[in-house]
C-alpha cells in the first residue's frame, strides 16, 4: 500500500471517530430541525447537560467526558509522532513562546468573538438560527471549574485535529495551503450545523481566518487559547447574556 494511501486512510478513520462523526450526526441533526415543523428560530440546542439528578454522580459523569473527549487529541499526537521529531513542536502546541501565543491568542479570539456575537445575534433575528444554550448544568461549586474544562477540551479538540493534525496530513499529500484552509473550514462549519445556518457561516469563516493565521504561525498554541476564551466567555457568561438580552439567548418556551 502506497504511503498516500495510508494516510487518507489514516485522515478517514481519524475523522470518523472524532469531528467528521460530528459533522455527519450534525447534518442529520439539522434535516431533523428542518423537518420538524417548527421554525429554526423556535428551536433550542443545549449544550453541557446534566448527566444525573445526583451530584457527585453529575460530576463524575462531566469529568470523564472531559478526559475521555481528549483522547482523540492523544491519538493524532501519537500519529503525527516520528523518532525525532516532537508532535507538540512539530504542530506548535508546546510552551515555548507563551507570552507572544497568549498575545496571539486574544488577538484571535477578539477578532472572531465580537463578529460571531452580532451574526449569532442577526441570524435568531431572522430565525435561520437556533437558540443555543450553552449551561443548562445544574449550579454546584463544581460548575464553573467544569465549563472551563469542557471549553479546553473543545478547543484542543478541534484546533489539533482539524487544523494541527489536518493540515500537517493535507500538506503531505501535497494539498496546497487554501485548498487545505477551506477544507477544514468547511469541516467546522459543518459539526456546528445542528445550531442552524449562522452557526455554519460564522464556524466557516473562524475556520478561514484559524487556518490563514496556523498557515502563517505554525503554531496551534494561539488558536487553542483563543478557541478557550471565546468558549469559557460563551458557557460562563450565558446567565449574564440571557439576563440582558433574553430575546437573543433564552431558549424559546415550549
Amino acid at each position: 500500500m502506497s504511503s498516500a494511501r495510508r494516510l487518507r486512510i489514516e485522515i478517514g478513520i481519524v475523522l470518523a471517530l472524532s469531528l467528521g462523526a460530528s459533522a455527519v450526526y450534525s447534518i442529520v441533526s439539522i434535516i431533523g430541525r428542518l423537518t420538524a415543523g417548527r421554525p429554526l428560530g423556535q428551536q433550542s440546542a443545549a449544550l453541557n447537560q446534566s448527566r444525573s439528578e445526583r451530584e457527585w454522580l453529575d460530576f463524575t459523569y462531566q469529568f470523564l467526558d472531559v478526559v475521555f473527549g481528549v483522547a482523540v487529541v492523544a491519538l493524532v499526537l501519537y500519529l503525527l509522532w516520528q523518532p525525532g521529531r516532537d508532535p507538540f513542536r512539530r504542530i506548535g502546541l508546546d510552551l515555548t513562546r507563551p507570552g507572544r501565543d497568549a498575545a496571539s491568542g486574544l488577538l484571535l479570539a477578539a477578532v472572531i468573538g465580537v463578529p460571531g456575537l452580532a451574526l449569532y445575534a442577526a441570524g435568531r433575528a431572522l430565525g435561520f438560527t437556533v437558540a443555543v444554550v450553552p449551561q443548562p448544568l445544574d449550579a454546584h461549586w463544581w460548575t464553573v471549574p467544569i465549563l472551563v474544562l469542557a471549553a479546553l477540551k473543545a478547543a484542543l479538540v478541534e484546533e489539533v485535529v482539524a487544523v494541527g493534525y489536518l493540515f500537517t496530513r493535507l500538506r503531505e499529500l501535497g494539498v496546497g495551503p487554501w485548498a487545505t484552509i477551506l477544507s477544514s473550514a468547511l469541516l467546522r462549519g459543518t459539526y456546528h450545523l445542528y445550531q442552524g445556518f449562522g452557526a455554519f457561516v460564522g464556524n466557516a469563516v473562524m475556520g478561514v481566518v484559524f487556518g490563514w493565521a496556523y498557515t502563517r504561525w505554525g503554531r496551534t498554541m494561539p488558536l487553542v487559547i483563543a478557541h478557550w476564551i471565546l468558549d469559557i466567555v460563551s458557557f460562563v457568561g450565558y446567565p449574564l447574556a440571557v439576563g440582558l438580552w433574553p430575546g437573543l439567548f433564552a431558549p424559546p418556551a415550549d
